[in-house]
């Protein structure tokens, strides 16, 4: 019985120190391509993630932030379109929609407004933005605690990725807390998708943003 506690610890250190180094690596590797507002380099597109809705369906405080830092840019001629991917698993459920709602409140046009509903996961987003899309180069908008992630695989999916923080608005701290804790899993979670599992998100037919102006 002690051998097997002995065993439980060890993993259970060892797997701590893991997550840790794999978490703080992935922090160090997007702080060079984060970017503030002001410094950054015209993109055509700015990414936006989903982080849920409200019981009435509306952004979340989280997706609101995201939303409006996108506005921002979009405003301050940093991007060209907006691409907001989030799930729309049942007719209940659009975050899509919802988002493109709100943007348009902030007196975003709706022909500059594309809308992703398979983008279940970050890593979704991202696959779905190269490959759908045919993003090659954008910014992404998300919280600090999201955004090394966020980068991490948008980059090594293939996209030429650049992130911009978003200003955070308060949070019930409750759910702050279970974010942050959430995000160190996630990393691990990112790191095997990209590396071990390499799963197929829901694909379709391409819906290229910029379609080639070639006959």
């Amino acid at each position: 019985m002690r051998k097997f506690l002995r065993f439980l610890l060890i993993s259970f250190c060892a797997l701590f120190f893991l997550v840790g180094f794999l978490r703080l690596g992935m922090i160090y590797y997007a702080a060079r391509k984060t970017v503030e507002i002001v410094a950054l380099n015209p993109v055509p597109v700015v990414i936006v993630p989903g982080a849920g809705l409200s019981a009435d369906g509306t952004p979340s405080a989280p997706l609101r932030d995201r939303v409006r830092a996108a506005v921002e840019l979009y405003q301050a001629g940093k991007v060209q379109k907006i691409l907001m991917s989030g799930d729309n698993s049942t007719v209940y459920y659009n975050e899509p929609e919802s988002m493109r709602q709100y943007a348009i409140s902030l007196g975003v046009p709706d022909e500059d407004i594309v809308l992703d509903y398979a983008g279940r996961r970050t890593y979704d987003t991202c696959y779905r933005a190269l490959n759908i899309f045919g993003i090659e180069s954008a910014v992404i908008t998300t919280q600090p605690y999201h955004l090394p992630r966020a980068v991490f695989l948008c980059d090594r999916l293939g996209i030429d990725i650049q992130g911009v923080e978003v200003e955070q608005s308060r949070y019930v701290r409750a759910r702050y807390i279970f974010w942050q804790v959430r995000e160190v899993f996630a990393t691990l979670a990112a790191v095997w998708d990209i590396y071990v599992a390499k799963p197929l998100p829901i694909l379709g037919s391409p819906e290229p943003i910029f379609p080639s102006l070639e006959p």
